[in-house]
């Protein structure tokens, strides 16, 4: 089967469906959306591969380190659960062996379609931390490399800081370490840096952002149909019209609307691009 749409990026692994998980899941696969849930930790990549295991078809899983994890110092609700005021994220150190076995199952190395997020966050950072981040990233485009997965990218600078560059100084890893391809997921760079990418043979995937702020159309004019995915990185950045609700994957036909509005082309045109583009980048 082929799907009308797919959400090439979402987080229904997160604390934030335990009430509603499967409803949620069941809600996009009965409006012709298929999933794929991206890990950030062990804990939440284990639970994208469990419920991709749950579903004959349209649920997949990514499994990886986030960049803020890899230092103790980040807490997300919606992620992570209530864990108090002293709460912060462990700070995990990227264990290739953990993610090795779960790629080594069979039944789940068919569901795993990729390993991310992984990449650069400049937001919150030190020196010490970027250290931590570029060599945890590396080792995961060395997994990814092992078991030919793509890579999905999580990249953001410091809009305060115009000295360090995230897009740069992932794309000069990639270029040195990497064999295989995937997405820049949430894309916010300049369009020199989207061509950049797009070049390397990486595509970009754009969220709920885009209905709201204008910021994002020039990049996805610039952007070849062929290399351009739809996300909603549920729970978070809910698109228009369901703003002030929880994010969830089945509001990705608002990303795909909004994508072809944008490039001034039929929507069923765009929404079965992006189907191609995503079966091409992730091999399901």
């Amino acid at each position: 089967m082929t799907p009308k749409y797919i959400d090439i990026h979402s987080h229904v692994n997160f604390k934030a469906f335990d009430e509603d998980r499967d409803e949620v899941i069941r809600r996009a696969l009965a409006n012709d959306t298929w999933i794929i849930n991206v890990g950030t930790q062990v804990d939440t990549s284990q639970k994208a591969v469990e419920m991709a295991n749950q579903y004959p078809e349209g649920v997949y899983a990514i499994i990886g380190l986030h960049p803020i994890h890899t230092g103790a110092s980040y807490h997300d609700e919606k992620e992570l659960g209530e864990g108090g005021k002293e709460f912060t994220s462990r700070g995990e150190s990227f264990d290739k062996e953990s993610y090795r076995e779960l790629l080594k199952d069979p039944k789940a190395n068919k569901k795993i379609v990729g390993i991310g997020e992984c990449g650069l966050d400049y937001y919150r950072c030190t020196p010490e931390s970027i250290a931590k981040q570029k060599k945890d990233f590396i080792s995961q485009i060395e997994l990814a490399n092992e078991f030919n997965k793509p890579l999905m990218l999580h990249i953001r600078n410091n809009p305060e800081d115009k000295i360090k560059n995230a897009y740069k100084d992932s794309l000069e890893i990639l270029k040195q370490h990497a064999k295989v391809k995937g997405d820049v997921h949430f894309f916010a760079g300049t369009i020199e840096e989207a061509k950049s990418f797009v070049d390397f043979g990486f595509a970009l995937s754009f969220t709920g952002v885009i209905t709201f702020t204008k910021d994002y159309d020039e990049v996805i004019r610039n952007t070849p149909l062929d290399m351009i995915m739809s996300e909603t990185d549920s729970p978070y950045v809910t698109p228009t019209p369901y703003r002030g609700k929880r994010n969830e994957p089945s509001y990705v036909r608002e990303v795909v609307k909004k994508i072809a509005e944008v490039k001034n082309l039929p929507e069923e045109k765009v929404a079965k691009a992006i189907i191609e583009n995503a079966k091409r980048v992730f091999t399901f």
